[in-house]
């Protein structure tokens, strides 16, 4: 069947905005081909200016990042003043267990003073259960009780009274560009969940789709002709 024209966004592919998949579906999907696809595209995967659009409906996990349960869980332990500035699915709780081990959780979070929350997220038959903790007290026994072969669905939250730093040489941009070279924070956009940004941070930047390097001067044909 042909899409009608409201269906289409500008590059011509099916919008997905309209009709939002249900969270476990997308999930569902993702897991369905994880072996084919890599980490690093899993993350900022509630982001719908981000690259995951080739991958799912990113909709419906900013829904699920925007809903009560989430936001509650992390006023619970950041207080009432809540920045969302990255989420990641894991195919498998076991590969963010090991994500912990190595101590990699907060080593690429580029705020300052370094605070936040990180609420999981974990999907059964049907139901998720959440738990949130502070950055501080995060350790791989925040994931006792968790399937390891389930998969984990990780919400990264900062208090607004943290600056987020988009500049490269923050040394958490630059370890998250050597360390996860398909991912860039320093672009990334910020949702203010609920309450005042008391730090005065850029919630302005990420809220496009990229613009191609090319298309910010010459097209290389008309470079080489110079």
């Amino acid at each position: 069947m042909t899409p009608s024209p409201d269906q289409l966004d500008l590059a011509g592919r099916i919008s997905l905005t309209p009709a939002r998949l249900p969270v476990h579906e997308a999930v569902a999907s993702i897991v369905a081909r994880k072996a084919t696809i890599r980490q690093e595209r899993l993350s900022g995967i509630h982001n719908p200016w981000g690259h995951v659009i080739g991958l799912t409906d990113p909709w419906s996990f900013l829904d699920l990042c925007e809903s009560e349960i989430i936001i509650d869980a992390a006023r619970s332990v950041i207080g009432p003043d809540i920045v969302l500035w990255d989420s990641e699915l894991f195919a498998e709780a076991g590969s963010y267990a090991e994500f912990l081990t190595a101590g990699r959780e907060g080593r690429y979070w580029p705020m300052t003073p370094l605070a936040g929350a990180v609420v999981l997220v974990a999907f059964g038959s049907g139901e998720f259960s959440v738990r949130a903790f502070g950055l501080e007290r995060l350790g791989p026994d925040a994931l006792d009780g968790f399937d390891p072969a389930e998969p984990l669905y990780v919400i990264r939250l900062m208090p607004a009274t943290s600056r987020f730093d988009r500049h490269a040489d923050h040394p958490a941009n630059r370890a998250c560009m050597e360390e996860q070279v398909l991912v860039n924070y320093s672009n990334r956009p910020l949702w203010l969940l609920c309450g005042t940004d008391r730090a005065n941070n850029d919630l302005v930047s990420g809220f496009a789709p990229a613009v191609p390097v090319w298309a910010s001067g010459a097209m290389p044909s008309e470079r080489e002709e110079k």
